[in-house]
């Protein structure tokens, strides 16, 4: 493994709820501090802070809304000027609005891609500028290697992302690393809960589903890999290795 993650400061975009408190958790539990992200979510974003520094570590919030290019533009200066220094970029926010390849709106398109690609593809430039040597972890979807059907819009997005992780690690080598993580089968959608992991892992290899503490530790892995740069690391269970071809998603 490489080098501690203590004494080093991370922004975590979305760093709130689901996967991204439970990566935020563990870079704190490695000794490093987090600047939570948040758009909606600030009553979370607070307890989460909360919740680090009574374990001593640093933790700040700050909110931007990743459709607006303008806060996009400020939010790595306002993470500096809480923190005094970045490290580590991990680019979690996301929409994931449902629509088909007959229902997308250029609209849509254009909503999805300012979240999910433009946004990290900015943020992690403006890290290249102002932080100068780091790593960047990228959150993309095991379906970037097939298609999901009913999500056209934000898959799209998903792929160009994952284009952008490959021309990053090449743009910001050799002082900032840049790499991502794939999530398949971790948590269930919003509005599902443990039924629907259950009633989808008979669509895994592994024939189970994961949980968050696998996502944290391919991000851990990756944040310690120093000579690991452009990669996707799949954490589903193998579902990305199986096609589906019939132009229909399992679930």
């Amino acid at each position: 493994m490489g080098s501690s993650l203590a004494g080093k400061t991370a922004l975590m975009t979305g760093g709130a709820q689901r996967l991204g408190a439970a990566t935020g958790r563990a870079l704190a539990a490695e000794g490093a501090s987090v600047v939570i992200h948040y758009n909606r979510s600030r009553a979370p974003a607070e307890q989460l802070a909360q919740e680090l520094q009574k374990s001593d570590t640093s933790a700040w919030i700050v909110k931007a809304d990743l459709e607006k290019p303008e806060e996009v533009g400020a939010l790595i200066p306002r993470a500096l000027d809480l923190s005094g220094q970045l490290d580590i970029l991990v680019n979690n926010a996301s929409i994931f609005s449902p629509d088909t390849l007959m229902e997308a709106t250029f609209e849509n398109v254009v909503q999805n891609l300012r979240v999910n690609a433009w946004a990290p593809l900015a943020l992690s430039r403006s890290f290249a500028r102002h932080a100068k040597r780091g790593a960047i972890v990228n959150f993309l979807d095991t379906r970037v290697a097939d298609y999901d059907w009913k999500h056209f819009s934000y898959i799209v997005s998903k792929n160009v992302l994952e284009l952008w992780t490959r021309m990053t690690a090449l743009e910001f080598a050799p002082s900032i690393r840049v790499n991502a993580v794939a999530p398949g089968l971790i948590l269930p959608p919003p509005g599902k809960d443990e039924a629907y992991l259950e009633a989808m892992k008979e669509t895994v290899p592994l024939k189970r589903h994961g949980g968050a503490e696998d996502i944290v530790a391919a991000v851990l892995f990756l944040l310690h890999s120093e000579f690991v740069t452009g990669q996707v690391i799949y954490v589903d269970g193998g579902r990305h290795l199986m096609e589906h071809a019939s132009g229909q998603n399992p679930d």
